[in-house]
């Protein structure tokens, strides 16, 4: 379980009773919280193709590595901007298998070291996270034995990252036991890329245990597909430009996702790259190390709840000057170069 982190000093400056910091720096021994996701889909995967009804589960490292020697030539491969990669190669090295994993050209040399520091092989494409999925699902497709563990979902494409928002669950789950007798959050606040993550939270938060939290989601200004989606009613894709936050990088919500961010979502918000930089400064001025994407949940909460016409806003998302508020800091800061 990773901390949940109360700070009063955010609190102040939100003007809230609460501010909590779900800190994923440190999730199953890896910088982000994309290794619950990964791992889910890599179980999933494995157990569903050997015949689920005769494979009771969840099942450990053992039997996964026995499933995936049965399997010859399996590849596990996808496209990232950073962390899910990463997450999918160190699932591929647990259990033995090869992993092929395409980053855009905007991924820093740093991010793709890491990943191929997981023994995977690192393929950059010259072009942008969307075109980097493609590049991914059409080698797949080319390659008997490979499998496509993708965040991110298409028509005709949606078991694998439906097992990936699956896994995020667990993110939720451990947020309810965190708060057992504080009751939920009156505001929970998540960074949002291709939308998994919300996916996963607005399922938790408006299915059976329905919740009066609100939920709003945080994308860069420079690609902020769910917003534009939000405001045209459906979803299209934006060029996603250049951003510090590169793991919110994507210019097309995921089709698995999008009903869920239409549905669930109370409020979108758009940050710039200076928002998010105060953000980490202000984190790690409260001892929670976070990268630019991690910290968007707060520069997001900040540009929603604070400033010119935040009344308004406030009012809308049902926040009084008790409310409990949850950020999903979603990565550590990177180490030092």
């Amino acid at each position: 379980m990773t901390p949940l982190i109360d700070d009063p000093s955010l609190a102040t400056g939100l003007a809230v009773g609460r501010v909590l910091v779900k800190d994923e720096s440190s999730r199953l021994g890896l910088p982000s919280f994309k290794a619950l996701g990964a791992s889910w889909a890599v179980h999933q995967l494995l157990v569903n193709g050997a015949g689920a009804a005769a494979l009771p589960g969840p099942h450990g490292l053992p039997a996964l590595r026995a499933l995936a020697a049965a399997r010859p030539g399996l590849v596990l491969v996808t496209a990232t901007d950073g962390n899910h990669g990463r997450a999918v190669a160190r699932m591929a090295r647990l259990i033995g298998a090869a992993a092929r994993v395409f980053v855009p050209a905007a991924v820093t040399a740093q991010a793709a070291a890491a990943i191929a520091a997981e023994g995977a092989e690192v393929v950059t494409v010259p072009c942008d996270y969307d075109e980097a999925v493609a590049a991914a699902a059409r080698w797949a497709r080319e390659r008997p034995g490979a499998a496509l563990l993708q965040d991110t979902s298409w028509p005709g494409y949606e078991q694998v990252p439906g097992w990936i928002a699956e896994g995020y669950a667990t993110l939720f789950a451990e947020l309810d036991e965190q708060l057992r007798g504080a009751g939920p959050p009156d505001l929970l606040v998540v960074p949002v890329g291709v939308g998994s993550l919300a996916q996963a939270a607005v399922a938790h938060y408006r299915g059976s245990r329905r919740t009066g939290t609100a939920l709003l989601a945080v994308e860069p200004d420079t690609a902020a597909c769910a917003l534009a989606s939000l405001q045209a009613g459906r979803p299209v894709t934006v060029p996603a430009g250049n951003t510090v936050m590169a793991g919110l990088n994507c210019g097309t919500v995921s089709a698995l996702a999008w009903p869920y961010l239409a549905g669930g979502l109370d409020a979108a918000v758009a940050v710039t790259d200076q928002q998010a930089g105060q953000a980490v400064a202000e984190l790690a001025a409260a001892g929670i190390s976070a990268g630019p994407s991690g910290a968007a949940s707060l520069a997001g909460a900040c540009a929603a709840v604070t400033g010119p016409g935040s009344a308004e806003r406030r009012a809308e998302l049902k926040l009084g000057p008790a409310a409990t508020v949850v950020l999903l800091c979603t990565e550590a800061a990177p180490p030092p170069c």
